[in-house]
C-alpha cells in the first residue's frame, strides 16, 4: 500500500456513494422520472457521471434518446426526481465511514465535505452527528462549475485557508476524481459505485474506507 509523502493537513470527502450509501436510490429516482419520456437508462448512465451538474446529464440523457425539451422543461424534473428520491430512500451509512470521521478528527485535521448535491438534500441524508464533523460543506449552490471542474475542491481548500497540496480527497466517481486532480490535489478513490478501471485517474484506489486509516498517519 502506497503511503503519502507529507502528512495532508484537511481530508475532503464526497457524500452520495462515499459516506452515504445513496446512489441507487439516486438512480431509480432518475428512471421513473424519465420514464414516462421514453428515455431508458441504466444505473451506469447515472453513476459514471456522478458528480456532474444534474441539468447536464439529464440534457445529455435526452440527447441520446434523440428528445428535444426546453430548459424550463428540464428544470421541472428535478422536483419530481426529488420527491421520488425522497419517499425511496432510506439512509445507509457505509461501513467505517462515521469511524473514519471521527479518526481524522480525533488526530486534527480538518474536515471538508464536497458534494454535487443541494444543501437542503446534504441535511435530510447525512445525520447531524457526521454532519457536525465537517469544518465546510461545499454543495451545488457553492460553485458555479461542478465537477470534473476544480472549484469545488479548491473551493473548500479556500474556505479552510489551505492550499491545495495540504488536502487530501476521498471519491467513488470518475467526475469526481477529475475534480480532485484537477484542483491538484492528491485523491484516494473507493471502489463503492464503480470498479477500478473507471478510477485510474486517482493516485490510490481502495476497497474499504478504514484502509484509508493505513494511508493518511
Amino acid at each position: 500500500m502506497k503511503k503519502l509523502i507529507k502528512k495532508p493537513k484537511a481530508v475532503l470527502f464526497d457524500m452520495d456513494g462515499v459516506i452515504i450509501d445513496s446512489m441507487p436510490y439516486h438512480f431509480i429516482a432518475w428512471f421513473e422520472t424519465l420514464k414516462p419520456l421514453g428515455v431508458k437508462i441504466n444505473s451506469f448512465d447515472i453513476y459514471s457521471r456522478e458528480g456532474e451538474h444534474w441539468k447536464k446529464t439529464i440534457s445529455d440523457l435526452l440527447k441520446r434518446s434523440k428528445l428535444k425539451y426546453s430548459k424550463k422543461k428540464i428544470e421541472e424534473m428535478l422536483p419530481v426526481k426529488q420527491r421520488i428520491f425522497k419517499k425511496l430512500f432510506k439512509r445507509f451509512i457505509f461501513k467505517g465511514a462515521e469511524e473514519i470521521l471521527e479518526h481524522f478528527k480525533k488526530n486534527g485535521y480538518l474536515l471538508g465535505l464536497v458534494t454535487g448535491s443541494y444543501a437542503n438534500n446534504i441535511k435530510n441524508v447525512l445525520p447531524k452527528t457526521l454532519y457536525q464533523m465537517f469544518d465546510t460543506i461545499i454543495s451545488a449552490e457553492s460553485t458555479k462549475n461542478g465537477k470534473p471542474y476544480p472549484e469545488p475542491y479548491l473551493t473548500a481548500a479556500k474556505m479552510l485557508s489551505l492550499k491545495p497540496k495540504d488536502c487530501v480527497v476521498v471519491e467513488n466517481s470518475t467526475l469526481g476524481v477529475l475534480s480532485a486532480k484537477n484542483a491538484g490535489m492528491f485523491c484516494i478513490a473507493i471502489t463503492s459505485s464503480l470498479p477500478k478501471e473507471y478510477l485510474r485517474k486517482a493516485n490510490i484506489t481502495v476497497d474499504d474506507l478504514l484502509e484509508i486509516k493505513k494511508i493518511i498517519r
